[in-house]
């Protein structure tokens, strides 16, 4: 296992190198793999004090995977254990701290305590997208939602060329990006040559319960504008059991088997003359800028005046 001091001389390697900025993030990460996951560390030093440091109930195994902090056997020394390689150190984290720690290290900061509040600070990212919209050739920060709370990101790592690194147990290396990753956004200073591209309209994909990604905010932006109501999670991306439903719905109405699968028929269907469901407008007095917005968020073609 490679150690913080290899660590340390291969960033400055990079550097002098001229190694493009994503690139060095890149080899940087790998160069981790097999690192400790300590949740709330952001590149400390894998040790009794500052492992110590980040110990919690809800959290054991800081302590559980720490042979000098364990309940059974408590050892003396870092001698054996896995985290100390041939007596050299390593560095810990958590998932957004090992985004953090590696881009700080050529100058990017990213704002946010954890993965949610990462992506939600905008100051963090020069672009933002669903996974179908990936650029392979760019380092960016990948992201899933919490199922039970798609308000909230539950992971964070890196993807380049359609690989990934990220801190869950331990650093781990994928040379194929796993199909749980539903967003990525390009942190400010990798590249600023970046254009995104539009979604091609004549070669929109199957859809069905399980898509997530751009083609679904689509379908369901479509499916709200006429009248087939989203209420719980709105134009969210990911095609679950309500967008099910409202697929189902617009099928049947539009003369269609209702099967629940969008492909070219129900597409075209879309795109066509549907009698739309009836709309209402509703009025909200007294809501906060912040409470509106979240309304907007949810429900397409409203109006809010404050």
């Amino acid at each position: 296992m490679n150690n913080s001091t290899q660590l340390k001389e291969l960033i400055e390697k990079l550097k002098m190198a001229g190694t493009s900025i994503g690139e060095a993030v890149w080899q940087s990460a790998c160069f981790c793999a097999g690192w400790p996951y300590v949740f709330g560390a952001a590149g400390a030093i894998c040790n009794k004090s500052n492992r110590g440091a980040r110990v919690r109930d809800d959290h054991p195994t800081i302590k559980s995977k720490c042979q000098r902090l364990r309940d059974n056997d408590p050892k003396d020394t870092c001698v054996g254990c896995k985290w100390y390689p041939n007596g050299q150190t390593v560095r810990m984290f958590d998932c957004r701290g090992f985004t953090r720690y590696l881009l700080e290290q050529f100058g990017i900061k990213l704002n946010g305590a954890g993965a949610t509040s990462q992506w939600n600070d905008e100051s963090n990212w020069l672009v933002k997208g669903t996974i179908d919209t990936i650029p392979e050739d760019t380092l960016v920060c990948l992201f899933y939602k919490e199922p039970k709370d798609p308000r909230k990101m539950a992971h964070t790592g890196f993807g380049y060329k359609g690989e990934t690194c990220e801190c869950s147990n331990g650093v781990q290396h994928f040379k194929k990006r796993d199909k749980k990753w539903e967003y990525w956004a390009i942190p400010k200073g990798v590249t600023e040559n970046y254009t995104p591209s539009e979604p091609d309209e004549q070669a929109r994909p199957t859809l069905r319960k399980g898509s997530k990604g751009e083609y679904v905010t689509l379908l369901q932006t479509a499916l709200i504008m006429r009248g087939y109501e989203l209420p719980k999670y709105g134009p969210d991306g990911s095609f679950g059991n309500e967008t099910l439903e409202a697929v189902k719905a617009f099928q049947k109405d539009a003369g269609l088997s209702a099967d629940g699968v969008v492909g070219k028929a129900t597409w075209a269907a879309l795109d066509g003359e549907v009698t739309p469901k009836p709309l209402y407008t509703v009025t909200i007095p007294h809501l906060s800028q912040e409470m509106a917005e979240d309304i907007l968020k949810k429900y397409a073609g409203i109006m809010v005046q404050e």
